[in-house]
């Protein structure tokens, strides 16, 4: 009865100390000294949303112009008081 207990004491002692163990999760190798993400678009070279805020596209003017009506249009002292 004793090996039973010391056996099944060390499945679970293996198994809690397996669980700590942390595994490197990339699709591929990293290479050193490289970015390894997409590179990052300027925002105003997207398109707008359709049915969303307009802006020309590639215009950054006209995009700033759009988040700054945004930003005063969220103010909500600025809102409700006119």
């Amino acid at each position: 009865m004793r090996p039973l207990w010391i056996v099944a004491a060390m499945s679970v002692l293996a198994l809690t100390l397996g669980g700590c163990m942390e595994v490197e999760q990339t699709a591929m190798a990293p290479k050193q000294g490289k970015y390894q993400g997409k590179p990052d678009a300027r925002p105003w070279d997207n398109e707008p949303v359709a049915g969303g805020p307009k802006w020309s596209k590639g215009d950054r003017a006209s995009w700033e112009d759009q988040i700054k009506k945004r930003q005063l249009a969220q103010h909500e002292d600025r809102r409700i008081y006119q």
